[in-house]
């Protein structure tokens, strides 16, 4: 019998809007029960399809993949912007990954927490049904999935709180909920709640967890909550602006966010070792043009998005309050969903992508209205957070402990909320 599916308890809705993004930027790889199944579907009799491949072979480890046709979309994409195997077959006979997006399956001891890609549109903008009303798919989702991967009944270790220190889902659950409690405190702008965050999570590195648990932990976590609001100044401003290590570290991340590699939106300083090598050498610089990572980013420069961009108004700030929460209850801050982050780690990179989106914002709200910018750079932001190889390497990681061990990311954050 699956696992249960635990939904997010935040407002958060969905629908496919048909926008196609999806079938055009994202390589869907297939399992050979999958690639059976489509093959013997007898593509090769209709009209469009005469001497073109279904899958291309990505190696001995990926396996073989949808293959993308010359315009950069899936062969299966008709011209209608619906999927051929949908159209013909209904959805069950689609790969488990196409019908999965933009959900997550993210394991959290004994039940499964649901996630949220909000690279997707509609998802980034909330629109369609609330998620409870997706529960009997996702729980069909579950069972395929645990049946594929051979998972079924198996409970996933706790990943730790930090190095070898690790409590039971329990006590992380209590200690989501704490955050989850910082986050939805509409007191504060959003920018001050993920700096309480960062003080929540410095103050508990520093304690020995073997000890307080469960209501306990509870307890401890409601003082510390409480002792927040007077340790932090309310006002961005009076936190001293970010060093030159932090600037030139933050900007690294800041490529890695934004960058595209492949699809319509593929960066020009992404198409050769030598352009990125140019681009990473403008990003450690931070002067001039910002190099062109992803084709969706107008030409802009480095001064101009250190520029003040004002406060967002009330509809930006509860669409980022979203996103936190949706990231925060689903869990996918950390763990086997973000490069094996330990808690403190994954949260620290998550609060992270606020100074990123602040940034992407900047350069969009040059050609759009501030919510459309917003909502730009958070698709940009998350379509990365999790997935971007490059985010989970060894120098990334290093980077990031510097950023905390400096005390360089409270600053980023506020100096980006200007």
């Amino acid at each position: 019998m699956p696992m249960p599916v635990r939904s997010l308890p935040v407002v958060q809705n969905w629908d496919c809007g048909g926008c196609t993004d999806c079938c055009r930027e994202y390589h869907v790889y297939v399992t050979a029960e999958e690639k059976a199944r489509i093959e013997g579907q007898g593509w090769e009799k209709e009209p469009g399809f005469t001497a073109v491949s279904l899958f291309q072979f990505a190696g001995r480890k990926q396996g073989f993949r949808l293959n993308h046709g010359p315009d950069g979309a899936c062969v299966f994409l008709g011209e209608n912007g619906r999927c051929r195997i949908h159209a013909k077959f209904g959805g069950a006979a689609k790969p488990l990954a196409c019908r999965l997006y933009p959900f997550m399956l993210i394991p959290a001891g004994d039940h499964w927490r649901v996630g949220l890609r909000f690279a997707c549109p509609e998802a980034a903008a909330s629109r369609g049904r609330p998620l409870g009303q997706h529960t009997a798919d996702i729980r069909a989702y579950v069972a395929e999935f645990e049946k594929r991967e051979n998972v079924a009944g198996r409970t996933l270790a706790p990943p730790p709180l930090q190095g070898k220190q690790s409590v039971d889902w329990s006590d992380l659950d209590t200690l989501m909920q704490g955050l989850s409690i910082v986050m939805s405190d509409r007191r504060d702008r959003v920018e001050r709640r993920l700096r309480k965050a960062l003080w929540l999570a410095h103050t508990c590195r520093q304690a020995k967890f073997d000890k307080i648990s469960g209501k306990r932990l509870e307890d401890f976590l409601s003082i510390l909550i409480g002792a927040a609001d007077p340790e932090l100044p309310a006002d961005a401003a009076a936190l001293p602006p970010p060093s030159g290590i932090g600037r030139v570290l933050f900007r690294q991340m800041f490529a890695l966010f934004s960058r595209a590699d492949s699809g319509a939106i593929k960066g020009r300083a992404s198409r050769n070792r030598l352009a990125l090598l140019m681009a990473a050498i403008r990003f450690a610089r931070g002067t001039g043009p910002v190099p062109p990572v992803n084709a969706l980013i107008p030409a802009t420069t480095f001064e101009k998005l250190e520029e003040p961009l004002g406060p967002l108004p009330a509809d930006c700030e509860q669409m980022l309050e979203r996103y936190y929460s949706v990231k925060l209850h689903s869990m996918q801050f950390f763990g086997p969903t973000n490069f094996r982050h330990t808690f403190w780690d994954g949260l620290e990179s998550l609060v992270l992508t606020y100074p990123v989106i602040m940034w992407l914002t900047r350069a969009f709200v040059q050609a759009m209205p501030l919510p459309d910018a917003l909502l730009r750079a958070v698709r940009i932001t998350d379509n990365n957070f999790g997935f971007q190889p490059l985010l989970g390497s060894r120098r990334q990681k290093l980077g990031q402990r510097i950023l905390s061990f400096r005390d360089e990311i409270p600053r980023l954050v506020a100096w980006y909320s200007r």
